[in-house]
């Protein structure tokens, strides 16, 4: 982490720890801004100072004030549920078949079906690995919980196929 923090970015970082809402989007900082353009000067100087990572074209993640020297990661599977809104994608591969027990091997990528994305990114240092599929294709799938944060997860019988 590099830079001291401004009286304004103290402000909604403030509000964001406090209320525990790490993930965030433009709408819920808005309050604190003039302008769009003021907002993205603070979102980019937050993001060069470590304090925060863009998830998405709208969605954000601060990262918390005790993660140590700005090192800081959340759970793969969240993060993955947050990146589509929780909606049309399914972990799948080596990640849902370590995920049941199927394998002991911890994947050090997390693989991702889905319609429109395909590539490799690094999020928070984790790597994930978007493999695009065809909207006929389909995949049996389950909704799982993470503390009380939801995610689409290949059924335990799909993931034998990753074996």
């Amino acid at each position: 982490m590099t830079g001291s923090i401004s009286k304004k970015e103290v402000e909604f970082i403030s509000e964001l720890e406090f209320n525990k809402k790490y993930f965030f989007t433009r709408k819920d900082i808005k309050k604190y801004f003039t302008s769009e353009l003021e907002m993205g000067v603070y979102l980019h100087r937050m993001r060069k100072k470590g304090r925060i990572e863009k998830i998405n074209r709208s969605k954000y993640y601060l990262i918390p004030i005790r993660a140590l020297k700005g090192k800081w990661t959340e759970h793969a599977f969240i993060v993955v549920d947050e990146i589509f809104d929780g909606k049309n994608y399914v972990i799948g591969g080596k990640s849902a078949a370590n995920y049941w027990h199927l394998i002991e091997q911890i994947p050090f990528t997390v693989e991702i079906f889905t319609f429109n994305r395909q590539g490799t990114r690094n999020i928070l240092g984790i790597e994930f690995k978007f493999i695009r599929i065809s909207k006929t294709k389909k995949m049996k799938t389950t909704v799982r919980k993470i503390g009380n944060h939801p995610f689409i997860i290949a059924t335990k019988e799909e993931s034998k196929q990753w074996i």
